[in-house]
């Protein structure tokens, strides 16, 4: 007999479902039931379900109603299992081969109540896969946590940010003798709070970094993911409302640092990402955003935003102006709080007389500084580069020279990678770089090339790195490149909404269908 019960829980994925199962059933002996919760699907999901039940390992439960979410669904699931240990999974995702044994053996090894491992997170069509948290996860990005165990997070409040529930191993027992659930029902977001739960619960939790668990990311799907549907103001709302519920878990629990710690994470990790999204929003969504968003934050203690980045602290003071009551428009307002929340952050000129005081309490390396650039393309692309000075703190540390790298997206590969001198003129400095754009092409696909620069100065090894954005006058576009061979490069210079800067290169007719079809679905989502 097994060990560890997997709950899966579906909803009208008819296309999905036996799948995952059956990458539960793959994991070998350790797994000793699969129970499947059919949260009232209308789609022929059920009949799928009792055909896999023939299966002695496998049991379904059928919910009459849909729930509304996935807590009620993964509470049956909980009340439901027979075994010592307990799994999650999503009816669209999978478990990677070896996942329950790897963790499994974490949790004896260390005598653990959870143990956690490496998600990843698969863009399909395409099959680009990234690591969820990889500064937690992936030795690396800098990951410290795999082979340590620790009791509660208290002293790693980065934790945090793993909100995943279906990258752990439960005991059990852990689970139910501290009453630990999903919130019921139609809430959204349901891991911040079970996960907080958890942590507020104080386990001891093992960490590895095995990938465990396939995380499948269908942007393109009839019925998006609850974490893709942020166009929607309600997914707004719910995000904080599981927030509210996450702070006030680890406050009753009296965790009160860590209740001060997700606070500042909120300013830090979520707020930024929906910033960053808000040049692609309608006006309407802009209004009701930053109306819920100034509510919430308000509510925030001042430890709380203290102990937030310096770029999150001055997005909270733009919220909070007094009179703010709606966003600001235009490049000082709304769009300097894009910039600000990019990653890296970048403070855009004009800039005022007096520098926030803030200013001072960053290292070079962390100085939210701008390099644009104005980009022609052709049979050779050139990068025309401009530094601007930030209240005097770059030209104190005296540029001398820009590093440019050009890294292709989702790409293992080295980048491509330039040095140019930077020359002086009255609190700004350029530099300009030329490459082959056929050195961008890579055979028979499209390439998304992501600009990135390192300021470097005289007399210090300290560096600022930055993400390169358009500058003033820059417009997006596309062109045709000819190639000695005959073969034709089509180009395409690509501007975000927070103005990053990116090259895209399609080499050959599967490249050009690739450019095209992204076009067409852009078109299709627009109507």
């Amino acid at each position: 007999m097994g060990r560890v019960s997997v709950v899966v829980i579906s909803y009208n994925d008819v296309d999905h479902v036996s799948t995952a199962v059956a990458s539960a059933l793959a994991q070998g002996d350790q797994v000793g039931e699969v129970i499947v919760v059919d949260d009232g699907s209308t789609d022929g999901t059920a009949q799928v379900l009792d055909a896999l039940d023939g299966d002695p390992r496998v049991r379904v439960i059928h919910r009459t109603t849909n729930s509304g979410g996935c807590g009620t669904p993964r509470n049956d699931g909980i009340a439901a299992a027979t075994l010592p240990y307990l799994l999650f999974l999503d009816s669209d995702d999978v478990l990677r081969p070896g996942a329950a044994d790897a963790l499994l053996a974490a949790a004896d090894r260390h005598g653990a109540d959870v143990a956690a491992g490496r998600a990843v997170r698969r863009e399909l069509p395409e099959g680009r896969e990234t690591v969820w948290q990889p500064e937690i996860y992936d030795p690396a990005a800098g990951a410290k946590m795999p082979g340590t165990v620790v009791r509660g997070i208290a002293e790693h409040p980065e934790i945090l940010k793993d909100t995943l529930s279906v990258n752990k191993l439960y005991r059990t027992a852990f689970l139910r003798d501290r009453s630990l659930i999903f919130p019921d029902g139609a809430f959204h977001y349901e891991d911040f709070v079970f996960t907080a739960r958890v942590y507020a619960a104080r386990p001891r939790i093992a960490y590895i970094d095995t990938p465990v668990y396939t995380w499948n990311v269908r942007r393109h799907a009839a019925t998006q993911s609850i974490s893709l549907r942020r166009a929607d103001i309600t997914n707004w709302r719910q995000r904080i409302a599981a927030h509210r519920e996450a702070f006030h878990t680890f406050r009753d629990a009296s965790a009160s640092e860590l209740a001060l710690a997700a606070q500042a994470k909120f300013l830090d990790y979520d707020l930024p990402m929906y910033v960053r999204e808000l040049p692609q929003r309608s006006p309407r969504y802009v209004a009701d955003w930053w109306r819920a968003t100034r509510d919430y934050v308000s509510s925030f203690e001042r430890e709380a935003v203290a102990m937030a980045s310096v770029p999150s602290r001055w997005i909270v003071r733009a919220l909070l102006a007094p009179g703010a009551d709606r966003p600001e428009p235009g490049v000082g307002g709304l769009g300097r709080l894009v910039e600000l929340a990019g990653r890296p952050p970048r403070l855009v000129p004009p800039y005022g007389d007096t520098a926030p005081p803030e200013l001072a309490e960053l290292e070079p390396r962390d100085l939210p500084i701008v390099v644009d650039a104005m980009v022609q393309t052709g049979t050779t692309a050139r990068l025309t580069l401009r530094v601007h000075d930030l209240y005097g703190r770059l030209a104190a540390l005296h540029p001398v020279a820009l590093r440019v790298e050009l890294v292709e997206r989702g790409e293992p590969g080295a980048p491509t990678t330039m040095e140019t001198p930077l020359v002086g003129d009255d609190g700004t400095w350029s530099a300009a770089v030329r490459l082959r754009t056929a050195d961008l092409a890579r055979g028979g696909r499209l390439a998304v090339w992501h600009i990135r620069a390192e300021v470097r100065y005289a007399g210090t090894s300290q560096r600022t790195p930055v993400e390169v954005r358009a500058a003033d006058g820059q417009i997006a576009g596309r062109g045709v490149v000819l190639r000695r061979t005959g073969q034709v490069l089509l180009v395409q210079t690509h501007i975000t909404g927070g103005r990053t800067l990116i090259l895209r290169v399609a080499d050959g007719m599967e490249g050009a269908r690739r450019v095209l079809g992204a076009r067409l679905r852009r078109l299709r989502r627009s109507r």
